[in-house]
């Protein structure tokens, strides 16, 4: 039991020899990024490009519903962040390559510095908006201290849980994909064809399963960093 469980945790292990390392994909998918960003300015538009901008466009138009838009260059930021987030999320589900996203390392990466660069800006452009939006209006006076400090917590656990959220979530996955598919390599060979069925049904309808919540967290993961910006003051 033991083997199997360090079987399955190794294949988030970057040094496991697998066919794409971490910091390959990382170089790889930032320049496969810039590239489709950049495809408006191409002289001819493939067919493909259609599918790139629609998730160019939902998430433009999240970042049109905040406050984001008025901030030069978030629009591109976020863009960017959501089309690199999807496909190294979607990486992970090809065998043999390894997928950067199920690593604390990579998302907190993207999540600390746009967090942070969202504190630093709003502390740079109005100082006493910030600190008069840690009480709410109508507080009890003897509830005053508790609820800075609250509320201070809460916007310090943000890149924390936007982080764990994402990493969670593919390292969930790809952890149950592992153990469906020893199951189901075990069954061909010492269960019934029904089991067998059963269990292949199982692995494809989870990998299904597996591609929406990949676009899913990266919707989620742009969409909580462009609610963050409509707490900037105006």
């Amino acid at each position: 039991m033991m083997s199997m469980l360090v079987d399955i945790f190794s294949s988030f292990d970057d040094n496991n020899q697998v066919f794409m390392s971490m910091y390959m994909m990382m170089w790889l998918f930032s320049l496969i990024t810039i590239v489709l960003f950049s495809s408006s300015y191409w002289i001819m538009s493939p067919r493909w490009l259609s599918i790139t901008s629609t998730f160019k466009d939902t998430a433009s138009s999240q970042v049109f519903r905040s406050f984001g838009v008025k901030m030069g260059g978030f629009i591109n930021v976020i863009t960017g962040l959501f089309i690199f987030l999807i496909l190294m999320n979607l990486s992970g589900l090809v065998p043999y390559v390894f997928s950067p996203t199920s690593h604390l390392a990579v998302s907190l990466s993207l999540g600390m510095p746009l967090w942070l660069s969202l504190i630093i800006s709003a502390v740079f452009f109005n100082p006493s908006s910030v600190i008069a939006g840690l009480l709410p209006m109508g507080a009890p006076a003897p509830l005053n201290p508790f609820l800075v400090i609250i509320e201070t917590v809460s916007i310090m656990v943000r890149p924390i849980t936007l982080s764990v959220r994402l990493t969670a979530n593919m390292s969930a996955g790809h952890i149950v994909l592992t153990l469906i598919g020893n199951y189901l390599t075990a069954s061909i060979f010492l269960s019934s064809v029904f089991s067998m069925l059963l269990l292949l049904c199982i692995q494809i309808f989870y990998t299904v399963f597996e591609f929406g919540i990949s676009l899913i967290q990266a919707y989620i993961f742009c969409l909580l960093i462009t609610l963050y910006s409509d707490e900037h003051p105006h």
